[in-house]
């Protein structure tokens, strides 16, 4: 097929790089424009499916908006067969979306029509939810609304959202692959009106630690927040970020510290961070901090 590739983040690279060694003709990739980053935030960066798609010589395309008839025009004139979407991060008009013969196929990561929206695997870790999926739906104008037509799932099982977009990612590559091999074998299913819940992005205020909460919804945030932007606490002005902990046992003020080992008392339960960061440093054990840092009991963070 011709087809065009539409994404950004990590997320999307593997069915990129699926449907390449699959034999399809990528025509053109389209990604988010490249952002201001770097250590500094001076360096203008591409994202990660621009870096990819150039690195398979596929024409990138990057344009603000797809709202315009020019950029309509020219998407329509890649006379594509289809058009394969995973978190590219723009709205698709109508025009784009009826433009490929058989229309434009998402990859979405989450078990439709629960989280529906921009942070899926977020937004399940941080619900407590047991297993959370990928999905490849039909894309029309509401926002994951579409049928769908393949669908893969997993086990929560304790990953971190890092975790789950590797694993997903590539379920939804080996689905997509199977899906345009023969799409007559994949009927479209309307989503149930059912359980509908939507997944909004996330903000950077969410990533501050709430230790008023049970211990066991503190680490969700942890898991949910790995690898950004990272759950943190504050210590004398010092933001620390959480990468892992455990739930224990432990009762005491939400937010104090129950020992020396960084136990934390939460608002039920206590939780004690076994991998930290510090602004500007490498990830650590909670040991090496400690080593060099002591932490007291009755220490109060924030």
């Amino acid at each position: 097929m011709r087809i065009v590739y539409m994404g950004t983040p990590d997320f999307a690279v593997p069915a990129l790089d699926a449907l390449v060694a699959a034999g399809h003709q990528v025509v053109a990739a389209y990604t988010q424009p490249p952002r201001p980053g770097g250590r500094r935030g001076r360096e203008v960066t591409p994202s990660p499916v621009h870096r990819r798609a150039e690195a398979l010589g596929i024409e990138v395309r990057h344009p603000a908006s797809l709202k315009g008839a020019d950029e309509q025009a020219a998407f329509a004139a890649l006379d594509a067969d289809i058009a394969v979407v995973a978190a590219y991060g723009l709205i698709l008009p109508r025009a784009v979306l009826e433009a490929p013969r058989f229309g434009c196929l998402n990859l979405h990561g989450s078990i439709l029509p629960r989280w529906r929206g921009a942070a899926p695997i977020q937004r399940a870790i941080l619900a407590g939810d047991r297993e959370t999926g990928v999905g490849i739906m039909r894309m029309e104008l509401g926002l994951d609304t579409g049928a769908v037509l393949a669908e893969g799932r997993t086990p929560v099982d304790g990953k971190t959202a890092g975790d789950l977009t590797t694993e997903l990612a590539q379920i939804g590559a080996d689905l997509i692959v199977q899906v345009l091999a023969d799409l007559a074998a994949f009927p479209e299913v309307p989503q149930s009106p059912d359980g509908i819940t939507y997944a909004r992005k996330i903000d950077k205020a969410e990533a501050r630690l709430d230790f008023t909460a049970p211990a066991i919804q503190v680490e969700r945030q942890i898991r949910a927040f790995v690898p950004a932007p990272g759950a943190y606490f504050e210590l004398a002005g010092e933001r620390i970020k959480v990468l892992a902990a455990q739930v224990v046992d432990g009762a005491g003020t939400p937010g104090v510290t129950l020992d020396g080992w960084l136990t934390i008392a939460c608002g039920t339960g206590a939780i004690r961070p076994t991998l930290i960061q510090r602004a500007g440093k490498p990830a650590m054990p909670t040991a090496a901090l400690l080593n060099g840092r002591p932490i007291p009991s009755d220490t109060p963070l924030t």
